[in-house]
């Protein structure tokens, strides 16, 4: 597997680092990871909880966390049929890397705010 850190101690990601970072920390893998957390839930459970989602947009980041093995998805022998969607113990493992990066947001948003201002003042 290739490393992130250079010898020279500079930070080099990559392709495929580059490619499931993207795939699993984008805008709705995120807010799907959020939701699902919390517990299993169905397809429409997961629209209505993210209602800003489309449809398409929501099927394509299901598909692509299941395909990393991030969440599983389970069909729910019920009248009708329905499709259940839960993470996985390697989709919960990305629970510390991103409380990690939250902990950096809430540490860095008032210098960040402070530039944004900064820049739209210029």
């Amino acid at each position: 597997m290739p490393e992130t850190t250079h010898p020279s101690g500079r930070l080099e990601i990559a392709p495929s680092h580059r490619e499931l970072l993207d795939q699993v920390l984008d805008r709705w893998s995120v807010h799907v990871l959020e939701e699902l957390c919390e517990r299993p839930l169905r397809f429409n459970e997961l629209r209505r909880a993210i209602p800003a989602v489309t449809q398409k947009s929501l099927t394509a980041t299901l598909r692509r966390l299941e395909r990393n093995g991030i969440v599983e998805r389970s069909v729910v022998s019920s009248r009708p049929v329905a499709v259940e969607y839960r993470i996985t113990p390697l989709g919960k493992s990305l629970r510390e890397p991103i409380e990690a990066l939250l902990r950096w947001t809430a540490a860095a948003l008032p210098q960040i705010e402070a530039a944004r201002d900064r820049f739209e003042a210029s």
